[in-house]
């Protein structure tokens, strides 16, 4: 029988492709620098192939070196899959499982999600990353991650499927009582995007808000409004609160408390619609599909996902500084 290419191989290879050093990789990877030389010449003997190119200074991938680090990706995916698969089978969501979230979800879905599990699944170690969507989908395809709480539509590479939970509405947010305290929904053709405040560049929730509500990209520094830009939530809220500007805000979030000690009025659009949707991102050959499908159950029921949200919102205008109408 030929021989193949190990796990060890492979990732000692990733490892170089990813450093571009071998002293790192070997760092890395827990061995030596020649034990990981010697290994990556026996794989290109195996392959009958040159994977890199080598000086005292430089490291070179051949095209078909970048050709096999993609596909010794896709082998460690698959193998670290197998492994899941016979664990999962003998005790779904127990054990580690490695759950990435983004920023604009992480601190609104998760707390009430965290309690049902800890009850319900007492022997799950749930492991969080919260992260930017395309870390969270590169660390996924990576094998780095087991699933990822993402919003959607956004581009996924091939490899990746999206389970989708619910639809987060966005509304407009703003300190203006008189563009706020209006008892009738807000049209959408009304809002001034040149006006608004959005995160900063690289967060999916400023192109969600855009494309959900039919507006154009805000021109740059055409007003004092978008030549700012934050990087949370809490700070938008704030920015909004200083007279700054206005945002659009998913009803997640507001219902989560992000407008809480704020005079800030969160208003609703007509048609009503806007929205971007909640997803759980995996592997197509991820082993673990029963057990992330009972994780997007628990996510869609957890904090009035299917409505309760939309209600609890409006009791918080009631109670509470922040106005939702």
């Amino acid at each position: 029988m030929a021989a193949l290419p190990s796990l060890h191989q492979l990732r000692y290879l990733i490892a170089l492709h990813e450093e571009q050093h071998f002293g790192r990789a070997a760092e890395k990877a827990f061995v030596t620098q020649s034990t990981l030389s010697a290994s990556l010449r026996d794989l290109e003997a195996v392959l009958d192939v040159t994977l890199v190119e080598r000086d005292r200074r430089h490291v070179s991938f051949t095209p078909i070196g970048e050709a096999v680090v993609t596909r010794a990706h896709d082998l460690i995916a698959q193998a670290s899959d197998l492994k899941e698969l016979c664990a999962s089978s003998r005790n779904p969501l127990t054990g580690t499982f490695r759950l990435g979230v983004i920023p604009t979800i992480a601190p609104f879905a998760l707390p009430a999600t965290l309690s049902k599990l800890r009850t319900d699944y007492p022997k799950l170690k749930l492991i969080l990353r919260e992260d930017l969507t395309e870390v969270c989908i590169d660390r996924l395809v990576a094998s780095a991650l087991d699933a990822a709480l993402i919003a959607i539509p956004y581009d996924l590479p091939p490899a990746i499927e999206t389970l989708p939970l619910f639809d987060d509405e966005f509304l407009f947010v703003t300190a203006d009582s008189k563009l706020g305290a209006a008892s009738s929904p807000l049209p959408i053709d009304k809002i001034d995007s040149d006006s608004l405040l959005l995160l900063e560049d690289g967060h999916c929730l400023r192109d969600h808000a855009i494309a959900a509500c039919g507006l154009k990209e805000p021109a740059r520094n055409a007003s004092a409004a978008n030549s700012l830009a934050a990087t949370s939530l809490i700070t938008l809220t704030h920015m909004v609160q200083g007279g700054l500007g206005n945002t659009l805000l998913p009803e997640l979030a507001i219902a989560g408390g992000v407008l809480s000690g704020t005079s800030l009025y969160a208003r609703r659009f007509t048609p009503r619609g806007p929205a971007r949707t909640i997803a759980l991102a995996y592997r197509k050959t991820s082993a673990r599909k029963h057990e992330i499908a009972e994780l997007g159950r628990i996510f869609s029921a957890s904090k009035g996902f299917t409505g309760a949200a939309r209600a609890k919102t409006v009791r918080k205008a009631r109670t509470g500084a922040a106005k939702s109408l």
